[in-house]
């Protein structure tokens, strides 16, 4: 387990281990835009998370995940601010991303 005091420094360090692509949430899925590529929650796998908390304000708050992805053997990182998806994707990878709730490893 890694230990990140922000979240640029998880960023960066996450980029030297090979999670290259930056992916997004879509409705029901992540997308990849630089490879113009769409993964479902079946196709990708969450590797490591951290959570961060805003110091003086708690809307500051996101969470990266890590993922892998047999699907082009990818690696890369979504980044999201906490709950901003939940009303925004579909029960599946909503789903998928539940292990954001599990206890944190950077509070």
């Amino acid at each position: 387990m890694y230990i990140y005091e922000t979240l640029t420094e998880a960023v960066s360090d996450l980029g030297k281990r090979g999670y290259e692509y930056d992916f997004t949430l879509a409705q029901d899925c992540i997308e990849c835009k630089s490879l113009d590529l769409q993964l479902m929650p079946e196709e990708f796998e969450i590797e490591e998370f951290y959570r961060f908390e805003g110091m003086t304000d708690p809307d500051d708050s996101a969470v990266i995940y890590a993922i892998s992805s047999p699907v082009g053997n990818l690696k890369g990182v979504i980044i999201d601010a906490y709950g901003a998806y939940a009303e925004n994707v579909s029960p599946e990878l909503l789903d998928k991303l539940k292990i954001s709730h599990e206890p944190p490893f950077n509070e």
